[in-house]
């Protein structure tokens, strides 16, 4: 009896297991083909589709990604070299706003990014003015916005958000108070401090790159 009920219980986890990779690749799918970004959404959408309706069978964030990034690896091979020309343009971005600390973050830094991916990059400052008024020295139009960023459990910013497109690329440029360049905001994902990167990490993510590239060539 206990030897029957044990294989039933490993059987409707096999069957979870199933369900949440199929949500996945599904919730992949719909996020590389149709630009959904929200995760969450993708992952409704997807069990919607698949006719799947319990909880324990929903994928987290970070299996979505993992699916994602496989997904675009098998393909959307294409994608590698406007995942490399948004790297590029970012650190040149980034050396331009160099006054405000620039760190990469976002699907250009963990190359999950497509042709609808912005380069959004992180700028500090104390000073809520010193970024508009930096753009409008540099005569760049800019539109402005705002997004709510958790610093950590407790804490959320409503950071100003600056839009804006050069070299055919959008970009998107988030304004933080200096003290948050001492730890990451939470990643919308995982809820763990977002990955990101100075120009220097990034000037050698692209060399490591191209290291590889020749060696594979």
């Amino acid at each position: 009896m206990h030897q029957a009920r044990q294989h039933a219980h490993q059987h409707a986890q096999t069957r979870i297991r199933e369900r949440r990779h199929r949500l996945a690749h599904e919730a992949a799918r719909l996020i590389a083909e149709s630009g959904i970004r929200d995760y969450h959404q993708a992952k409704l959408k997807a069990a919607e589709r698949l006719g799947i309706f319990d909880d324990a069978s929903l994928p987290r964030n970070r299996e979505i990604e993992d699916a994602l990034r496989e997904y675009q690896r098998l393909f959307q091979r294409d994608n590698l070299g406007g995942l490399r020309q948004r790297r590029e343009a970012a650190l040149r971005a980034m050396e331009f706003f160099a006054e405000f600390e620039p760190r990469l973050v976002g699907p250009v830094l963990d190359g999950t990014a497509d042709a609808r991916s912005p380069v959004a990059l992180h700028l500090y400052s104390d000073d809520p003015d010193a970024v508009p008024r930096f753009l409008a020295q540099h005569r760049i139009p800019a539109e402005a916005r705002e997004r709510r960023l958790r610093l950590d459990r407790e804490r959320s910013l409503d950071a100003p958000v600056w839009l804006f497109s050069a070299e055919e690329l959008s970009f998107d440029l988030s304004v933080l108070p200096l003290d948050v360049l001492r730890q990451a905001p939470l990643s919308s994902i995982d809820e763990k401090p977002m990955k990101r990167a100075s120009a220097a990490q990034l000037r050698q993510l692209l060399a490591d790159e191209e290291i590889s590239e020749f060696e594979r060539g």
